[in-house]
């Protein structure tokens, strides 16, 4: 009994690594952005295109709830837990932080407080770049998420500055090449 409770409880842990990994590396990568930029844009309705990450994940974590209740030991935990982390997530992610419920709770001091400070800071960067707090129900200390929040916009300066003149110069140095009156290219004089 000891040990299906711990399993379960170990797989909310490391869905909770899991998930931060997937946010990052992802959802924010250039495999997933498509469907995780609308989460950081206006959108209208009930739903986003976001959502879909939650469809898919709720696949998977039934599968592995079927195949854990047909006897395969320690499906059935880990299902469990799956599902506790899917509760969690939707209470803390969709109703705590982003106000998709009916209602809303304002947390206003503790941990609860510095998950929704959190996650806003982790929107308070206008791309997929840059952006801090990857996780869901796990909040770095605020201080250190501005400090980091500080240090990414220096470095996405600098990298601006770095490439700023040299797209200049490449913009400058552009060879326009004038189309002939068919519509021939000038260099080689034959058509498109």
């Amino acid at each position: 009994m000891l040990l299906n409770v711990l399993i379960v409880i170990v797989t909310v842990i490391g869905m909770e690594v899991f998930a931060c990994l997937t946010h990052r590396y992802i959802m924010h990568g250039p495999l997933g952005w498509a469907w995780h930029k609308s989460h950081h844009e206006e959108t209208e309705g009930p739903f986003e295109k976001n959502d879909l990450y939650a469809v898919v994940f709720a696949v998977i974590s039934g599968l592995v709830f079927i195949f854990g209740f047909v006897g395969i030991w320690p499906l059935r935990q880990v299902g469990i837990g799956l599902v506790v982390y899917g509760v969690l997530y939707f209470i803390v992610h969709d109703g705590l932080v982003h106000r998709r419920w009916p209602f809303t709770y304002v947390a206003k001091s503790g941990y609860l407080k510095r998950l929704v400070q959190a996650h806003h800071m982790h929107h308070a960067v206008g791309s997929r770049d840059g952006c801090v707090s990857f996780g869901f129900l796990y909040a770095p200390p605020i201080r250190a998420l501005k400090e980091q929040l500080r240090a990414n916009a220096a470095a996405s300066q600098r990298r601006k500055e770095r490439r700023g003149p040299v797209k200049a110069v490449r913009a400058r140095d552009r060879v326009q090449r004038p189309a002939l009156k068919d519509g021939a290219d000038a260099a080689t004089g034959q058509s498109g």
